[in-house]
């Protein structure tokens, strides 16, 4: 946590949940405490991107961060690629974010150049991609417009790219959803939350975050042409998958 970030101390006394969870600039300022502190294995996802996106990032194409935040993606994608001809575009639809990620990034050194846009990322045009992120971002969409945005990502994909997909995922079987959810709260509470805290967040998140199963993220994969696809990392009910055009 930078000197500039603050704890996430957000859901810490006891209130009435009036609306939705939303990236605004309470929610920023404690950002990479809450995310730390609530997605087990983030901090290892985040170099892995990198690295994947090093192996995958093609000549002369485009690297996307649909649903970038404060760019953490986007800056390991910057610092790993060696692709010649290369750029990323870091889209947000919070103001607050994308102003922060602008300052986070600000004299960063990287080999990529980073075109950071405040935009919804249903409305990006995807073209000449070679590698494209959704880091826990998909989450949040609504259910119908999901297959829509995996379809138009392949349709812009060269042949040969990736996309890298992390999620917070649900399971079929309730024994085990019951056991992942109760080894997740043991996470957040090892990380310093309070009981309070993890059912106010899950209150709040319950309408706004939709997790899926595996198998709906793979039929969704397949039915935009993503044939070929892998689950490269998984933490509890955390996963990260990468599938191939």
């Amino acid at each position: 946590m930078n000197m500039t970030d603050e704890q996430d101390q957000l859901f810490a006394r006891s209130r009435a949940i009036t609306t939705g969870f939303c990236f605004d600039e309470q929610v920023v300022k404690v950002f990479p405490d809450m995310i730390a502190r609530s997605v087990p294995g983030y901090a290892m996802v985040i170099p892995m991107i990198g690295m994947l996106a090093r192996r995958y990032a093609q000549p002369d194409s485009r690297i996307y961060d649909l649903g970038c935040s404060l760019g953490a993606a986007s800056l390991a994608m910057s610092q790993a690629v060696r692709a010649s001809g290369t750029r990323i575009i870091a889209v947000d639809n919070s103001e607050a974010m994308v102003v922060r990620c602008r300052k986070n990034l600000s004299g960063k050194s990287a080999a990529v150049p980073i075109d950071i846009r405040l935009e919804n990322m249903l409305e990006t045009h995807i073209e000449k991609a070679s590698v494209v992120v959704l880091n826990f971002t998909l989450q949040f969409l609504d259910l119908d417009a999901r297959q829509a945005l995996i379809d138009r990502i392949s349709a812009g994909m060269f042949k040969g790219g990736v996309l890298i997909l992390s999620e917070k995922i649900c399971f079929e079987d309730e024994l085990e959803q019951a056991d992942q959810t109760s080894w997740h709260h043991d996470f957040k509470r090892a990380q310093g939350y309070s009981e309070l805290e993890i059912a106010q967040k899950r209150n709040a998140l319950e309408d706004v975050l939709r997790p899926e199963t595996e198998t709906s993220h793979f039929k969704r994969f397949q039915q935009a042409g993503l044939s070929r696809h892998h689950r490269w990392f998984q933490c509890f009910s955390f996963a990260s998958y990468i599938a191939f055009k």
